[in-house]
């Protein structure tokens, strides 16, 4: 089946992160899973931890500020899902490249 609408654009990962999962300690048998796509992680990374603000962040991976605030919303309910429901969160998949060139335009 044919997909509709516009083709998604791919967004700019600067990192790859260097660990995969988190799992939570303390819970006997195998808890359940939450994904977070590398696009997710990128949203989190540059506004939460860099501390940029969403304009910025959104103009880094080279998608719209609209399209960012999503991604980030998204981003942070996969987290605080995986907090309080104590699961593992994965962090995989997604429309990214990795890209290390700073470029600014």
């Amino acid at each position: 089946m044919k997909r509709r609408g516009r083709p998604k654009k791919y967004r700019i990962v600067r990192i790859d992160p260097k660990i995969s999962q988190f799992s939570p300690r303390g819970r006997p048998g195998r808890p359940d899973e939450v994904d977070l796509t590398m696009d997710e992680f990128e949203a989190v990374r540059l506004t939460d931890y860099m501390g940029l603000e969403q304009k910025e962040a959104a103009k880094s991976m080279h998608i719209s500020q609209q399209t960012f605030s999503r991604v980030l919303k998204r981003a942070r309910r996969a987290v605080a899902n995986g907090l309080v429901g104590g699961k593992i969160i994965k962090i995989q998949g997604g429309h990214y490249v990795i890209s290390s060139k700073r470029d600014d335009g």
